[in-house]
């Protein structure tokens, strides 16, 4: 008989995490609940798990039992950042990820870094999320439901490096400027499934608050922004930001970090009150199409997999505009880590924008590395991407704004469906642009 399952209305789980069980009771073993390959096969999943393909499985295998230390390399990692750059100079620092934080049986994850340059560059930030439902399975292992959780963030970054080329899809790369930005932030947020657990429909709610403090940049032979842009550089600083953010999609995808199939069509508003009672927001429409196919480098599944290697094919576009006032670096903009990749960060800003992305995600290795017999990767593969957009003072310019585009190529590495980690170099018109990121782009 299917174990029963409390049912509780939507509105409570935004509230009450799911109580997800007790601790395995049998001792620790590197293979239990995996092949030596690295393959996990399916688990047999309850009947009462509704839309079960939102759910991710983590083998008791993966759950080592004990402190973050004790942990390392298992499911917690410590990345050292060492890095030269002409205007900031030598810098280092730690990330510190936990994705099975306070030994909670990967209900909770945290991520902390600390960096800091020569010249005084510096970030200290701090994530934490907590998933909202869970079960606990016979064999030891555990699901979660992807799409709901509850997570914060609190942070401090002083960046001396940032650029700004003006308004508009036709601003010169000659119109390059500067600045160093003081951003001080702190947020909380839930994100959860309606009407039940793993559903089509996917409410995201944030509360944010920043302070941006900018001073002059840093990047020789370029002038300061304050200098090429007074009025936008005067209206952007010292300016307290309130934010609530909302979303709402539909979305059948089959996972929301690493899809394999399905669609989403959303839209957000993205609302402030800010520095004297200015009221400003962002609002977009998106949409994705993901399909699965074949692997093309390496062999398939092997029998009920929980994770088999899969190419995916995947598409996605967006829509941006703004209503009230905003400061410059909160209006949509192109370039960098998620958008037109061949260029660099916020490359194109205005008031609206259009964006169009392709990506090609190709399965290198079927199985991953296993270096110990705890210390594995789980997928490695490639990711091949063409992209497009405009930006306009307006949406109703966006047609006659200038068309952009960049393409590139990709290295995948995932330690879990979950965890994917990112490097891209994707070339444009003005060169290329180098990318590290954690998660797919889109």
């Amino acid at each position: 008989m299917p174990e029963p399952r409390l049912r509780l209305p939507a509105c409570l789980l935004l509230l009450t995490p799911f109580v997800c069980g007790q601790r395995d009771p049998l001792p620790y073993d590197p293979l239990r609940g995996m092949d030596p390959d690295g393959r996990i096969p399916k688990p047999q999943i309850p009947d009462d798990v509704p839309h079960a393909e939102r759910w991710r499985y983590t083998p008791p295998a993966r759950i080592k039992p004990g402190n973050v230390f004790e942990r390392f390399l298992v499911s917690s990692f410590v990345t050292p950042i060492v890095f030269r750059e002409e205007d900031i100079g030598f810098g280092g620092g730690i990330a510190l990820t936990d994705v099975d934080f306070r030994d909670q049986r990967y209900r909770e994850f945290a991520n902390i870094l600390l960096t800091y340059s020569e010249q005084g560059q510096q970030a200290y930030r701090i994530n934490w999320a907590r998933w909202l439902n869970c079960r606990e399975l016979p064999d030891g292992g555990v699901l979660r439901e992807e799409r709901g959780r509850l997570y914060g963030r609190l942070g401090y970054e002083k960046t001396l490096t940032r650029r700004f080329f003006g308004f508009g899809s036709r601003s010169s790369v000659d119109a390059e400027t500067s600045y160093t930005e003081e951003l001080t932030g702190i947020g909380a947020g839930v994100r959860v499934a309606l009407p039940e657990p793993g559903s089509d429909f996917v409410l995201r709610l944030d509360l944010a608050a920043e302070r941006h403090s900018l001073g002059r940049g840093r990047v020789t032979g370029v002038p300061s922004t304050g200098d090429s842009f007074p009025d936008a550089f005067a209206a952007g600083d010292g300016v307290d930001q309130l934010w609530l953010l909302t979303s709402f999609g539909y979305d059948t995808r089959d996972s929301l970090h690493q899809p394999y199939e399905g669609k989403r069509l959303g839209g957000r508003a993205n609302l402030t009150t800010q520095t004297g009672g200015e009221f400003g927001g962002v609002l977009g429409v998106d949409a994705q199409h993901v399909f699965a196919l074949p692997p093309i480098l390496c062999g398939g599944g092997k029998g009920e997999e929980e994770n088999p290697p899969t190419d995916v094919l995947a598409f996605a576009a967006e829509l941006q505009d703004t209503v009230g006032t905003l400061p410059f670096y909160s209006l949509p903009s192109l370039g960098g880590t998620h958008t037109l990749r061949g260029y660099i960060q916020n490359r194109f800003t205005d008031r609206a924008s259009a964006h169009f992305s392709a990506e090609y995600r190709i399965s290198l290795i079927p199985r991953g590395i296993a270096f110990t017999d705890t210390i594995r990767i789980e997928r490695v593969g490639i990711g091949v991407f063409y992209e497009c957009g405009t930006v306009a003072d307006g949406i109703e310019d966006l047609a006659s704004g200038r068309f952009l585009d960049s393409y590139g190529l990709g290295l995948r590495i995932a330690f879990s469906r979950e965890a994917l980690f990112r490097v891209d170099y994707g070339f444009a018109d003005e060169g290329s642009n180098f990318t590290l990121a954690f998660g797919n782009s889109f």
